[in-house]
């Protein structure tokens, strides 16, 4: 896939980690997905650029020793702008959890949670748009909100960002594919009855990688954890992982149209 040099409004745009330890996870996450970084300074927070070749795809930094979350992958939105979109956030139901402010030169961000506590990011583009790589070995693929309430999640995204929605005809799960301009742009699940209500809401992202069962076990021995083993789908072989740190996120070896 050439690389991406704008996303659209509406469609996630870049994500980053919060990470447990940052040498740490350079080290688990070049192991794992061929990645390459260019360390922040200390003014913007060590925030820790991440490429596959030349193009970037994600980022890391260093999760604060005394914040009240854990290590966590976190989600960014596309916005053509960014008070907006926080304005019809906060009509929506949804929290303000950092307001408005500029990066640099880089762009305009917010975060957020949505009206059921899922936490996520706005991204107004200046002179970067996100990651320059999308469904390919080591960049971002797929996103699935997953709230205790999936209907009022739904409503919420179509609302904000003039999105569709279409129910999976699955009996066995509650799941929504949510869609900008006709094209598919994430999921929203519902969590069953056997998740423990504790369980906040939260955004988890999916990577492309080239072979899901030995992307699974550079997990595991990089001192990650696999919480649901490579399993197949219709899109896919797909499996659920964690970092050292007990970062959550997907891993899917995409299934290419014939």
């Amino acid at each position: 896939m050439p690389a991406m040099t704008k996303h659209a409004a509406g469609t996630v745009s870049w994500v980053d980690l919060m990470a447990w330890d940052l040498p740490k996870a350079q080290d688990f996450y070049g192991a794992l997905f061929g990645w390459t970084f260019q360390e922040g300074s200390k003014e913007n927070g060590h925030y820790t650029m991440a490429f596959k070749g030349a193009h970037p795809v994600a980022a890391l930094m260093p999760r604060p020793s005394d914040a009240p979350f854990p290590p966590i992958w976190n989600t960014y939105f596309a916005v053509e702008s960014v008070d907006r979109s926080v304005a019809r956030l906060k009509e929506l139901g949804g929290k303000v959890m950092m307001e408005p402010m500029d990066v640099m030169d880089a762009g305009r961000m917010a975060f957020c949670t949505d009206n059921t506590g899922a936490p996520f990011g706005f991204w107004q583009p200046n002179q970067f748009h996100g990651s320059g790589l999308v469904n390919e070995p080591g960049a971002m693929a797929w996103f699935e909100g997953k709230t205790h309430d999936g209907a009022k999640a739904v409503a919420f995204y179509k609302d904000l960002f003039g999105m569709t929605a279409d129910k999976m005809p699955d009996d066995r799960m509650q799941y929504w594919v949510l869609k900008k301009d006709g094209s598919e742009a994430a999921g929203v699940m519902q969590l069953d009855d056997k998740t423990s209500a504790n369980v906040p809401a939260h955004w988890m992202i999916t990577f492309s990688v080239a072979n899901t069962d030995e992307a699974a076990t550079t997990v595991s021995a990089k001192g990650g954890k696999v919480i649901m083993q490579p399993f197949d789908s219709p899109y896919g072989r797909i499996a659920i992982v964690a970092d050292p740190g007990g970062a959550a996120f997907g891993i899917i070896t995409l299934a290419r149209p014939a």
